[in-house]
């Protein structure tokens, strides 16, 4: 019974942090591409702000919740189970990695940015910006993927 739960726990949690891959495979990717300087600044920054603010929570309750059904679903008899819960585990690491690596220190140089003040190749900042987090989609979609094909599955 507690494994269930921690299963439903840890697919709602990651299903947020999946949530946001998808808003950029959607539409959030095109439109960060398509803007001039001004909206990109004021876009990105805005976006940074409200995750820094709300979207820890939901990393630290996925990255716990993952953790744990990884350790007991190690024990259960099912062991498809286990593989797809240590494969979203690895997932979101990977995903967490890329973020502190690459997303956020893009983040924090962008942040020093004024509609009015940026640098000449500021393209470039936004295009590696963007390739850092396909990479994250990668890793967090197939996590999320391993972890629902388990769940209805096993």
């Amino acid at each position: 019974m507690e494994i269930r739960v921690l299963l439903f726990i840890t697919l709602l949690a990651y299903s947020f942090v999946v949530s946001q891959s998808f808003s950029y495979i959607i539409a959030l990717h095109n439109t960060q591409k398509n803007l001039d300087a001004r909206g990109y600044i004021g876009l990105r920054k805005l976006l940074d702000k409200n995750f820094r603010a709300k979207f820890k929570y939901v990393f630290y309750i996925t990255l716990i919740s993952s953790t744990l059904l990884c350790i007991l679903s190690f024990r259960e008899p099912n062991r498809l189970l286990f593989i797809g819960s240590l494969i979203a585990w690895i997932g979101f690491v990977a995903d967490t990695v890329f973020m502190l690596k690459g997303n956020i220190p893009i983040n924090k140089i962008i942040n020093t940015w004024s509609p009015d003040n940026y640098p000449t190749n500021w393209e470039t900042h936004r295009a590696k910006w963007l390739r850092v987090f396909t990479r994250r989609q990668i890793a967090n979609i197939i996590g999320f993927t391993s972890l629902l094909f388990a769940a209805v599955f096993s």
